[in-house]
């Protein structure tokens, strides 16, 4: 018996080839009309494609370092913040001290004392600040506190005074304490290392919190609630700690000077990141860049192709024998 070939599925077959090629390429087109790039660069480009690649590469660098120098600047700002917070603590205390010894003032000296203790207490507590995970006082050791309690700094400040034959022992004991590698700060007090590969980092051990955590220290122990003889009245090693803050304030003063420094170098480096990027994406954008408007209006094109191809589908698979014999 002869077959009749249906005649809905014999035209349709082609037509439905060129509309999925239809749907393909306006999926294309409108992706390149919004972001204004060729969607296959190895197509458009062929041979320059190396040449385009390149340019991407440098602009993936440029995305990298700019992540890096703002994780470097915020850890700069917090540091330069906490430094300040010592700072503006400790002001004033050194020569409220010296004061109050030469006026032997000892209403005075006991208010100062009081305020030592507090100034050292917001000092342990700035030197303990992290960003993130990341403890900026420690050295190398960034996933730990860096220092231990107040209490256990005194403690041990205590019994260097309590032991001590006159003011010249108890400094001795003192700069061995703070000083020397096996010093009781680096072994009871400070869990951080001595240095840091962060060059822009301040560890525990710098000279200037040294100075300045140890005068205070003994400062906060010259208080009526001590018993502590070696400190009574005019006492040359409450003094010397008095001195001992105040240098320490001038060499916190250059410290932060640096870290400035610092800040200033990211932020140039920055400036200069945005030059070289407005650069190589302008070159960048000259060899990948898609005419929006000729996109838009290649897709209003294809919108239209794609609709009269769906309409002609339609009415093919609705066409009976009697209809294509007319």
């Amino acid at each position: 018996m002869l077959r009749i070939p249906s005649f809905t599925n014999l035209p349709t077959s082609g037509l439905s080839h060129e509309t999925v090629a239809l749907r393909d390429r306006l999926t294309t087109t409108s992706t390149e009309a919004v972001t204004g790039r060729y969607s296959d660069l190895t197509k458009q480009l062929s041979g320059r494609i190396s040449h385009a690649m390149l340019g991407q590469k440098a602009l993936d660098d440029l995305a990298v370092e700019r992540t890096q120098l703002t994780l470097r600047g915020s850890r700069l700002v917090i540091t330069q913040s906490s430094l300040a917070v010592i700072q503006d603590r400790t002001n004033g205390l050194s020569a409220r001290m010296q004061a109050a010894m030469g006026s032997d003032d000892q209403g005075s000296k006991a208010s100062t004392a009081r305020d030592s203790l507090a100034a050292l207490a917001e000092t342990f507590s700035a030197l303990n600040t992290r960003y993130g995970d990341r403890y900026l006082f420690a050295g190398d050791a960034t996933s730990t506190p860096p220092l231990a309690s107040v209490e256990d700094l005194l403690s041990d400040v205590r019994l260097m005074a309590a032991t001590a034959t006159d003011a010249t022992d108890f400094a001795a004991s003192m700069d061995t304490y703070f000083n020397t590698p096996g010093g009781g700060w680096r072994q009871n007090i400070y869990s951080g290392t001595e240095t840091s590969s962060d060059p822009d980092a301040v560890s525990g051990t710098d000279p200037s919190l040294i100075q300045i955590v140890s005068g205070l220290a003994v400062m906060a122990l010259s208080g009526p609630d001590e018993t502590l003889a070696l400190f009574d009245g005019n006492s040359p090693a409450v003094f010397a700690a008095a001195e001992a803050l105040q240098y320490g304030q001038t060499a916190l003063t250059n410290r932060r000077a640096d870290v400035g420094i610092s800040q200033s170098q990211v932020e140039r480096r920055k400036e200069a990141l945005d030059i070289e990027e407005t650069v190589l994406t302008a070159t960048f954008n000259e060899t990948t860049a898609r005419d929006q408007y000729e996109a838009a209006s290649e897709l209003r094109e294809l919108e239209s192709n794609l609709e009269a191809s769906y309409l002609l589908t339609s009415r093919l698979a609705n066409l009976s024998l009697m209809n294509y014999l007319r």
